[in-house]
C-alpha cells in the first residue's frame, strides 16, 4: 500500500533514508514497448537499515504474454524454449507485490518498471500502490559523469563510475543487486545536498519525470 505524505504530518518515510525499508526490483522483458511487450523474468532484493539482504534475494522466470523480440533475447538471452514452462505472471506479481508491503520501490530507470508491473498488477485484479525512487533521478541529482548522457544513464556505466561491482549484467537479479548498491552509494552522497529521507528521495524521483497515473 502507498503510503501518503501530507505537509506537517509525520510519517515513517520522513525518517533518515537508512531507517526505512526497500524493495529493489528489475524486469526483463519481451521487448520495450511499454504497452505490448511483457515480463519474461524479476528479480528484487531488500535494503534494511542500510544494507542489501542477500538472504531474501528472489528470482523468477515468467511465462510471456508476448513473443520475445531477436533484441531482447540477444540482451537478456532468455530463449522461447527457457520460458515455455514458466510460471504465469500472477505468481511473479504475487511475489513483487509481498516484498513491496510496507516498502519504497527502488529500480533503475524506475518509469520502465513502473510501466510493466502496473499492467502486471492490474491483469492479476491488483493495484500498484507503492512509493517509487529512481536511481537514475539520484544519479542525475548528484551530477554523475554517467547521467549527463542522452538518455538515461547506463546502469553498469553508472556502477562503475561510483566504484561498485557490476553483478551479472542483464540478469534480473544482477541487476536489482547492481541497482541495490548505485542506490546506498548515491543515497549517501546525496545526503549532503539535502536529500536525507526517503521523503526527500521519493520526492526528487517525482519532480524528475512526468509519471503516468
Amino acid at each position: 500500500m502507498k503510503l501518503n505524505l501530507r505537509r506537517g504530518q509525520s510519517h515513517p518515510l520522513r525518517r533518515p533514508w537508512r531507517d526505512v525499508e526497500y524493495a529493489v526490483v528489475d524486469l526483463e522483458t519481451t521487448g520495450l514497448n511499454l504497452r505490448r511487450d511483457s515480463i519474461v523474468s524479476y528479480g528484487a532484493t531488500i535494503i534494511r537499515g542500510g544494507r542489501i539482504i542477500a538472504a531474501e534475494n528472489r528470482y523468477g522466470l515468467v511465462h510471456p504474454d508476448s513473443a520475445v523480440s531477436p533484441e531482447s533475447m540477444t540482451i537478456h538471452s532468455l530463449l522461447p524454449s527457457d520460458l515455455r514452462d514458466a510460471p504465469p505472471i500472477s505468481e511473479a506479481v504475487t511475489t513483487v507485490d509481498q516484498m513491496l508491503t510496507g516498502r519504497v520501490l527502488v529500480a533503475h530507470a524506475a518509469w520502465v518498471e513502473q510501466a510493466f508491473l502496473t499492467r502486471a498488477f492490474k491483469a492479476c485484479g491488483k493495484r500498484l500502490r507503492c512509493s517509487i525512487i529512481d536511481t537514475a533521478a539520484m544519479a542525475r541529482a548528484a551530477g554523475t559523469r554517467a547521467s549527463r548522457c542522452s538518455g538515461e544513464p547506463d546502469l553498469e556505466v553508472l556502477a562503475t563510475e561510483v566504484g561498485l561491482p557490476v553483478v551479472s549484467p542483464h540478469h534480473a537479479l544482477g541487476d536489482a543487486t547492481t541497482t541495490a548498491q548505485v542506490f546506498l552509494a548515491l543515497a549517501t552522497t546525496l545526503v549532503h545536498r539535502g536529500y536525507s529521507t526517503a521523503h526527500d528521495l521519493i520526492e526528487l524521483t517525482a519532480a524528475d519525470r512526468p509519471w503516468p497515473h
